[in-house]
């Protein structure tokens, strides 16, 4: 089965999967970009450039202020399990895995499979 079809997505997203009542985000990340964008997948990620520096946190910060605003949710809901000083992270969301299906279906049109 494959991890969207888990989602509860009708696409298939290698970079999510169900976990309890949320989800987990695989997310690969450029710092220091021009402006905060997601741009399609990599390596089973969703790649995400980041306008902000990979330091003091910073960078973690931007992605997590950055993905509560294009979902709609609380920061709460968004929090970092893996990858603190990595550009490879994955983020636990404490929303419905279908809310965030169809948001990749949204910003990554082109890598929807």
């Amino acid at each position: 089965m494959n991890a969207t079809r888990r989602a509860g997505g009708s696409s298939s997203w290698p970079c999510l999967r169900a976990q309890g009542e949320g989800c987990v985000l695989d997310v690969s990340v450029s710092p220091n970009a021009k402006r905060t964008a997601a741009d399609g997948l990599h390596d089973g990620a969703l790649r995400v450039r980041l306008a902000a520096p990979p330091v003091d946190g910073k960078a973690n910060q931007c992605l997590i202020d950055w993905l509560a605003d294009e979902l709609g949710c609380p920061k709460r809901a968004v929090t970092l399990l893996r990858g603190q000083t990595s550009r490879r992270k994955q983020l636990l969301l404490a929303l419905p895995p279908a809310q965030l299906a169809a948001w990749l279906a949204r910003c990554c049109p082109d890598t929807a499979a």
